[in-house]
């Protein structure tokens, strides 16, 4: 047996760092092989978070949708029953509810029903397929006495 350095060449392991071994190719099944399997998976799954905040954000757009039209239904209601006129109430009510908003005011004996209603669009892009949702809301006010 040959000897260099005070130890015997076969005798010596195999130094092996970092998934290579001495002066060779990666050895198998080390981290090494794996390269980029982290970069496809963020890849693969970077356009399922985006549609979800997306949607999330389209959840949150209708329940600010369906607050504003509660608004004015109730804002509608209470101009009407106040005895400032159907138009001014109508009016009062498409300030406060959101654009497009269809605002409806009913007097039934001595009371007022406003009912206020919307069509909210989706954000598009993976959720344009999805029917656009109405929000809808009915106040009642007792009139007061003119």
């Amino acid at each position: 047996m040959e000897v260099r350095g005070g130890h015997r060449a076969s005798a010596r392991p195999a130094i092996v760092r970092r998934g290579r071994r001495a002066g060779g190719p990666p050895a198998p099944g080390t981290a090494r092989a794996e390269t980029g399997a982290v970069t496809a998976e963020a890849a693969a799954v970077l356009p399922v978070l985006v549609a979800l905040c997306l949607g999330l954000v389209w959840c949150l757009s209708l329940v600010v949708a369906q607050v504003r039209v509660v608004d004015g239904a109730r804002e509608v209601a209470r101009v009407g029953a106040r005895g400032d006129g159907d138009a001014v109430a109508v009016r009062a009510g498409r300030q406060v509810a959101p654009d497009g908003a269809s605002v409806r005011l009913e007097r039934h004996g001595d009371t007022v029903v406003a009912v206020v209603r919307v069509r909210v669009r989706g954000p598009g892009g993976v959720f344009r397929h999805l029917p656009a949702p109405t929000v809808h809301s009915r106040a009642v006010a007792a009139a007061e006495p003119s």
